[in-house]
């Protein structure tokens, strides 16, 4: 099978993984820069359903979602991996939190971390995740 839609760098067996899901290119781009900076491998996709095809790590990864992506939303990508009893630690990003979004991220035991992605805000929700 092949993931054409996502990419991995080589992985470090002592770092945590990263598995970044956003459809925009040049912010799986940057979101992977700074992660790896910050000493993670990444893992990226540009879709939902990318996601639910991958492959996934064990322990210690973490999901990084965007909510609004172009096929299934971030939410439905992660409810259907608790559907599947895969519970990787999950960070739904979003610069529009609605309360429907964060009752049902509090339901798939999933984060709300909101955009704009400010210093370490992000790898600071990913180390307190993982």
């Amino acid at each position: 099978m092949q993931f054409s839609a996502c990419a991995m760098t080589e992985p470090h067996t002592e770092r945590p993984t990263v598995i970044v899901v956003d459809d925009d290119a040049d912010l799986r781009a940057a979101l992977r820069y700074s992660l790896e900076i910050e000493g993670f491998d990444v893992m990226s996709c540009a879709s939902g359903e990318s996601l639910l095809e991958l492959p996934l790590p064990t322990s210690p990864a973490c999901l990084v979602v965007d909510q609004r992506l172009s096929g299934i939303s971030g939410i439905a990508a992660i409810e259907t991996l608790r559907d599947r009893h895969i519970d990787l630690p999950a960070i739904i990003i979003t610069g529009t939190p609605s309360a429907d979004l964060r009752a049902r991220s509090l339901l798939a035991n999933a984060r709300v971390v909101e955009k704009p992605l400010l210093s370490g805000l992000l790898s600071g929700a990913i180390r307190d995740v993982i």
